[in-house]
């Protein structure tokens, strides 16, 4: 005789499966996650709007550094909880391989996305920060020191948890 499955023996797999699920995408994460040896402290950057970004005017507070692409599905659905965490965080982001300023500009208005990027059209600094999977966030203490490496989609909640954990 078959047992019926109540509500609560659903919720009991939902649960097991959902955490099961966040168990694999932290080892995918571990797996993945780039060895940054570079100091973003020391760059200066151009916007993709022509503003000078120095990197060590960040160097008090903690920052947000996301590499991602517009061609990259996965940085679209991010998109929107980056947009909230830059209007009380500093972000800095840096779209990679995606096109020219114009393009890249034309992709945040159609979005309505104001944070800072910076346009890596070669992908030559995310191969000098070892980045090779996109949505890649690495947050900075306000010591300057990386404490938080995400690969992948980050929630709003988790970056403003890892934010604060940073402080």
């Amino acid at each position: 005789m078959k047992k019926k499955c109540t509500f609560r023996c659903m919720l009991r797999e939902i649960v097991s499966t959902l955490v099961l699920l966040f168990i694999v995408s932290m080892v995918f994460n571990y797996i993945r996650k780039p060895e940054v040896n570079e100091d973003i402290y020391r760059l200066e950057l151009t916007d993709i709007k022509g503003q000078s970004l120095k990197m060590y005017s960040y160097a008090k507070e903690p920052l947000i550094v996301h590499f991602w692409a517009t061609w990259c599905p996965t940085c679209k659905l991010e998109a929107s909880n980056i947009e909230t965490i830059s209007q009380k965080n500093n972000v800095i982001s840096i779209a990679v391989n995606s096109g020219s300023n114009e393009e890249i500009l034309a992709y945040m208005e159609k979005r309505n996305l104001t944070y800072s990027v910076i346009n890596d059209s070669s992908g030559a600094l995310a191969k000098k920060f070892g980045i090779e999977a996109y949505p890649t966030t690495l947050i900075y203490d306000r010591d300057g020191k990386l404490k938080f490496t995400e690969v992948g989609y980050s929630t709003t909640l988790g970056l403003q948890a890892r934010v604060k954990l940073s402080n």
